[in-house]
């Protein structure tokens, strides 16, 4: 079974790899062609609202509550049962999503008013915003379907292709940019119509793959179907349980649109480079272990699901931990390397800089939220994550209203950093509390073995990464040189040193039960 899930694991984190590598060649582009101001600032408000609905619906709850059904379905019943309940739940699901892409169509000017009500003293970039959220919104539609398709994919051990799908969002955008945008009256509209035709590519992909399996989906609008039934009911509480990180970064959008031109792009531009690691691993590793933890949940084997969750954990302090430190020392070195060109200023760097650092204090808050909440969902509890996550939002707004004063957009991103941490702490001792989670031996001492190591890349990494002034005066191919040779000097001294002080990771890859 370990075998099987670092496999799968490794394969997740190298498509998710490559496209959060296209990521940031997008990122690039669209800083080098359109700098950080007032059509960046409403293209990714624009953006983030179906993107945030995304990983509401999509990705977060729908995903959190449809696999673990469908992972019942699969082990106890009958092809043609589960076939039917495919076509039940494309129908309904997608009715409802068409439902609510109408409603955000029309209502884009409202939706823009809500999510970022600082726009409305600059009628200009208001009115861009909603101009572009009528065109991105339907992103919503075409995007949760594909989860639909790929939560199917996912459970019958397909993870390759779900996690290759967002390179096409990748390569539309980066397209769109570069030769769409200057045959247009407004340029940064191009991007809007990449997120469309984004969706539809990544949609229409998936399809072969479906058909494979023999589960390409016939909608049926079957509302009253058992599987929909019990999908809606671990659905409805888990869209605010899974996703109050989207939440919170919302938070952070709706009052920096209140600071100075330039602070919705830097938290975006942070949040990029926060979501690598967290979409690489964390988001990886959470997508492989709920179709398991949900099958040995439905076999009744508590013990291998104790387990599965302990091995997870283990990953998640040995790599976390080191992306952490590395994101909080090279922030500025990152940020000049792939950033500052054309449009996108040295100020804006060393804006971007200090909310990364603040994100990268919660980037291990992040990934433990996304590894210990399917040991929820895969046991179709919905409810307790929607408790904690209230707790957590209540306290990332009380933050929020305290560190923006004193630190502005940075402060927006420790925010949301603390909020993480309490989340995964309350997860984590309710799972302790109930039995469910029952460590194996072993963790101090890895603990330490892993601070260690961590100490030594910290000490590589400042002494190394020198002033800031000096990577501005660098060319490109300087920084990405040095850049290169910082991050791989520091995780080639980590690894080491784990190894000095005796980690066997042959041991933690088949580590027995998982």
């Amino acid at each position: 079974m370990t075998k099987r899930l670092v496999k799968s694991t490794v394969t997740v984190s190298g498509m998710t790899l490559l496209s959060r590598i296209l990521g940031f060649i997008r990122d690039m582009v669209v800083a080098r062609i359109f700098g950080a101001g007032m059509g960046t600032d409403a293209f990714f408000v624009a953006f983030k609202i179906p993107n945030f609905m995304r990983r509401l619906f999509a990705e977060g709850a729908f995903a959190q509550s449809f696999v673990p059904v469908l992972s019942e379905y699969k082990t106890q019943r009958q092809h043609d049962e589960i076939k039917r309940l495919t076509d039940d739940v494309a129908g309904t699901f997608g009715a409802v999503l068409l439902l609510i892409t109408i409603i955000g169509v029309l209502a884009a000017p409202v939706l823009i008013a809500i999510f970022a009500p600082g726009f409305l003293d600059e009628p200009g970039k208001y009115d861009l915003a909603t101009e572009m959220l009528r065109l991105t919104f339907p992103y919503i539609f075409f995007i949760s379907l594909t989860a639909f398709a790929g939560g199917i994919l996912n459970t019958y051990g397909r993870f390759g292709v779900p996690a290759f799908t967002p390179v096409l969002l990748n390569l539309v955008l980066i397209s769109c940019a570069l030769w769409l945008a200057p045959q247009m009256d407004e340029p940064i509209m191009a991007l809007a119509w990449g997120v469309f035709f984004a969706g539809i590519a990544q949609l229409l992909f998936q399809f072969p793959f479906l058909a494979k399996l023999k589960l390409l989906p016939r909608p049926h609008f079957n509302r009253k179907s058992e599987g929909v039934q019990k999908i809606k009911t671990l659905m409805i509480p888990a869209i605010f349980g899974s996703s109050v990180a989207q939440i919170n970064l919302l938070l952070d959008t709706l009052i920096a649109s209140f600071l100075v031109t330039g602070s919705v792009t830097w938290l975006y531009f942070s949040d990029r480079l926060v979501e690598f690691p967290l979409g690489v691993f964390g988001i990886a590793l959470a997508t492989v272990i709920l179709p398991s933890l949900s099958r040995q949940h439905a076999a009744a084997s508590p013990e291998a699901f104790s387990r599965t969750l302990d091995w997870a954990l283990r990953w998640v302090l040995i790599v976390g931990t080191p992306a952490m430190v590395g994101l909080f020392l090279l922030a500025g070195p990152m940020l000049a390397t792939l950033f500052q060109y054309g449009e996108f200023s040295q100020h804006d760097v060393e804006m971007a800089a200090r909310s990364l650092m603040a994100y990268s204090i919660g980037l291990m808050g992040f990934i433990l939220v996304k590894v210990l909440a399917p040991g929820f969902y895969a046991r179709q509890d919905t409810k307790t994550p929607v408790k904690i996550g209230i707790i957590a939002m209540v306290s990332n707004m009380i933050m929020n209203l305290i560190l923006v004063f004193p630190l502005a957009h940075a402060g927006l991103a420790l925010a949301t950093s603390l909020s993480a941490f309490l989340n995964a702490y309350l997860l984590f001792r309710v799972l302790r509390r109930e039995g469910v989670y029952r460590p194996v031996a072993g963790w101090l001492t890895l603990m330490l073995q892993v601070l260690v190591a961590n100490l030594a890349m910290a000490a590589l990494l400042w002494w190394g990464a020198g002033d800031l002034q000096t990577w501005f005066a660098w060319n490109g191919w300087q920084r990405s040189m040095q850049l290169l040779l910082w991050v791989a000097a520091g995780g080639v001294l980590y690894f080491a040193v784990l190894l000095l002080g005796g980690v066997k990771f042959r041991q933690l890859w088949q580590q027995k039960g998982a």
